[in-house]
């Protein structure tokens, strides 16, 4: 089993570029494709009290029903919130990665060199084209 998990979604692009990232650094994670496979209420809860965030601080508004079902009203507790997160599994915001060095959600993706386990191993652009790391493993200052 790997030391490194990340809950994804194929077809989100920073997502993407954080599989890219991990996989730069010669790991292969566990990877949970968490709109086909959710989490527990209880794993969810686990991971947002690990990423030391408020609950709707993990949660995603654009491309979901985020407005339609007006989770944006202050009024709505954790558990109305964990509740949508559960029935709408795209409210879960992505990537959330986990390493022994900690739990991130990776947003930027460059995020998540902060607790890789291991050296990056070359260059890596994002989908985009903006480099990342250089040709020596070593993160680019943004520009």
């Amino acid at each position: 089993m790997s030391s490194v998990t990340i809950y994804h979604n194929p077809a989100c692009g920073t997502s993407r570029n954080v599989l890219g990232l991990i996989r730069n650094a010669g790991i292969e994670p566990t990877i949970i494709e968490y709109l086909k496979t959710p989490p527990s209420r209880d794993e969810l809860k686990g991971l947002i009290a690990r990423v030391d965030v408020p609950v709707r601080a993990i949660m995603r508004e654009k491309g979901t029903p985020f407005a339609e079902l007006g989770l944006d009203d202050p009024s709505h507790t954790d558990d109305d919130l964990l509740d949508a997160m559960m029935a709408h599994p795209i409210l879960i915001n992505r990537p959330i990665v986990i390493t022994p060095l900690g739990l991130k959600l990776c947003r930027p993706s460059e995020a998540v060199l902060d607790i890789l386990p291991a050296p990056q191993r070359g260059p890596f652009r994002k989908e985009d084209g903006e480099l990342v790391v250089d040709a020596d493993g070593r993160r680019v200052a943004a520009a």
